[in-house]
Formats: structure tokens, C-alpha cells, sequence
């Protein structure tokens, strides 16, 4: 049986909860696991001046798979996202988010089976950006005036939005790539080309032309404008399969995604790039509910079935999830949420690391 060593970032919040309820199942697979633990986020401010230490960036370097726990982003001030900068640091160009039903869950659909491809690393999360008031923002303003491409009010915060040829590509290949690997029928272009022409028409154009390259693959091709993509999505779940989006919709569309199937607690994520791999639940660390054995590990857990099928252990991988079917689907030992979305009531709920538990008997 091969070993694997993966770098282990517990995360703050209900992270470390939920990562400890995540790497017990993962070790009662069986699967010969070593966890090199390492911190990462606000916690380690203070210790390092950084939320994201160059040894972090190392390890996973070395051990070329991570997984991690959420990681407090303050909004509006404060260290920019250590999940955007893992993701640019290490060139993790797709954002991998599968959105498919779990019997139990309470959700409002029980036929989902899609997967965002999102683009990781530009777009408007480039970070490129000039605050208000700023000498830069004014030349710049003054600058866009004088090409005559349009008015900039002087009180604007700018943010810019690269697209390239590079990077279109790349994500699209990799959602055919996808597709084909695991028996999809249909990759969507989801873009807002009408209105966007230099940017996200240049995703649409390159999408169009690595599509073409697929044409014998068997993978039919579509494109869809992102708005009326989000009114689809709700009103007929089943037409989408592979989607693939630039960085900004693709955040948004599989948060849109996880509505559908219960809760950002059902949905995992991976960010996989040419040579390094970072698995992570798609929600945030929830603050008040750290330490309070509260939260649902699932969408951590089914991150970690990602990353075994990631590492060639699938068989582990497909009874994990099997497990987590099987607990979801008899509702005796489930989180509050899931319980309270069920019955109206949280009594009767179990906490993360007995709900770990049940899966763990399951296997």
C-alpha cells in the first residue's frame, strides 16, 4: 500500500474541528496517510506577521497535496484572502466544486450532478486594484479619460479584471479533460461576453476554438450567458453537467450550486494546478461556532474524498462517501443544521465528532 504525506492546515474557526472529525475518517479508511500539520490564517498574525508563512508554501511544495480548513477572510480591510494567495502562489488554476445530491439533506432538489470548473487565478480576484483617493487612482482615471475609453467618477475605487488567452485555456482544457476522465456528456462556457467584450469575450472566443479541438471527444459543447445561466440553474437543475466559468462567476455559481443541494456544508472543493493540489470546503469558518462541537464536517469530508481520488485511492474515496450517504440518508446522527432543516428542530442533533463518528462505523 502506498504512503502519502499530505500538508494538513487545520485552518481558525470550526476549522480545526471539522479537520480533526475529516482526518479520523480519512485514517479509518485504512489508507496509509501522514499528516504534516501546519498553521496558516489571523491566529498566526501575531507569531509570524504573515497569515501565510513561507513553511506553509514549503511543505505543500514538497508533499505536492494539502488539505485544509476554512480560513477567516476579513471583509473590506485587513490581510488580503490566504486562500486567493495559496491559489496564485502555487498556480492552482482550477477551482474544482462538484454539487451533486445526498439523500437527507433537506435540500429543495434531489437530482443535482453538476461541477463548476472555475478559473482560479485572475479575473477580478487578481487582486489588481487602486483605492479611493489615491495619486494612483487619480492618474489612472486621468489615464483612461485621455484614451477617451470613458469617465471615471474621481471619488471611483478601481478594481481590474484581466482575462487571458493563457489562462481561458488552460481551464477550459481542463473541464474537457474532466468531462471526458469521468463520463460527463456537456461542457458549458458561462460568460458575460455581451457586455464585456475585451475580457470575457476573449474567454468565450478561446473556449470556442478548445472546444473545436474536442470535437471527436464525444463532449458536446455549449456557451450560456451568465445571468440567464443562474435563472437555469433554478428553474431546471438538470440540463447543466460541466461548467465552466472565469474566476468571479464561478465563485458565485457554486455557491448558487450548493443552494441547490442543502448549504455551502454539503459542498467540497479542490485547487488543482500543473503540479500541486489543495482540497478545502467551499464555506467560511463560521467564528461563533468555534469549539462548540457544532459544526458539519461534511463538505470537509467529502473534500478529503477529492483528494483520495486524487492520490489513486479511490476505492477509500467511494466508501467514504458511500458512509456519508448512508448516515445523511437515516438522519439518527446528523448536525443541527441538517437535522433542523429536516424536522424544524435541532433536538435529536449530534455534534461534528460524533456525527464523524457514524460515518466511521459505516465504512
Amino acid at each position: 500500500m502506498a504512503k502519502h504525506t499530505v500538508t494538513l492546515i487545520p485552518g481558525d474557526g470550526i476549522g480545526p474541528e471539522i479537520t480533526t472529525a475529516m482526518t479520523r475518517v480519512v485514517e479509518a479508511t485504512g489508507v496509509d496517510i501522514e499528516w504534516e500539520r501546519v498553521e496558516a490564517g489571523s491566529d498566526v498574525m501575531d507569531k509570524y506577521g504573515t497569515p501565510l508563512p513561507d513553511h506553509v508554501l514549503e511543505s505543500i511544495r514538497k508533499n505536492k497535496v494539502a488539505i485544509k480548513g476554512p480560513i477567516t477572510t476579513p471583509v473590506g480591510t485587513g490581510f488580503r484572502s490566504v486562500n486567493v494567495a495559496l491559489r496564485k502562489a502555487l498556480d492552482l488554476y482550477t477551482n474544482l466544486r462538484p454539487a451533486f445530491s445526498i439523500p437527507g439533506t433537506g435540500a429543495r432538489y434531489d437530482d443535482i450532478d453538476l461541477v463548476i470548473v472555475r478559473e482560479n487565478t485572475e479575473d477580478l480576484y487578481a487582486g489588481i486594484e487602486f483605492e479611493q483617493g489615491t495619486e494612483d487612482a487619480r492618474e489612472l482615471i486621468e489615464w483612461v479619460e485621455s484614451k477617451g475609453a470613458g469617465t471615471i467618477r474621481p471619488d471611483s475605487g478601481i478594481s481590474l479584471k484581466p482575462i487571458s488567452i493563457t489562462g481561458s485555456r488552460r481551464i477550459v482544457k481542463f473541464a474537457f479533460d474532466y468531462a471526458i476522465a469521468n463520463g460527463r456528456k456537456k461542457v458549458t462556457a458561462v460568460h458575460k461576453a455581451n457586455i464585456l467584450k475585451h475580457s470575457d469575450g476573449l474567454f468565450l472566443k478561446v473556449a470556442r476554438e478548445v472546444a473545436e479541438e474536442y470535437a471527436d471527444s464525444g463532449v458536446e459543447f455549449e456557451d450560456y450567458i451568465v445571468d440567464a445561466t443562474c435563472m437555469q440553474l433554478v428553474l431546471h437543475p438538470e440540463w447543466w453537467d460541466v461548467l465552466v466559468l472565469p474566476n468571479l462567476y464561478g465563485d458565485i455559481l457554486s455557491d448558487l450550486a450548493a443552494g441547490l443541494i442543502g448549504g455551502l456544508g454539503m459542498a467540497p472543493g479542490a485547487n488543482i494546478g500543473a503540479e500541486y493540489a489543495v482540497f478545502e470546503p467551499v464555506h467560511g469558518s463560521a467564528p461563533k461556532y468555534t469549539g462548540k462541537d457544532m459544526a458539519n464536517p461534511t463538505a470537509e469530508i467529502l473534500s478529503a474524498v477529492l483528494m483520495l481520488n486524487h492520490l489513486g485511492e479511490r476505492e477509500a474515496g467511494d466508501r467514504v462517501l458511500n458512509a456519508v450517504r448512508a448516515v445523511l440518508a437515516e438522519g439518527e446522527h446528523v448536525t443541527y443544521d441538517i437535522k433542523r432543516t429536516n424536522t424544524g428542530s435541532t433536538e435529536g442533533s449530534v455534534g461534528t465528532q460524533a456525527y464523524a463518528d457514524a460515518v466511521i462505523e459505516r465504512l
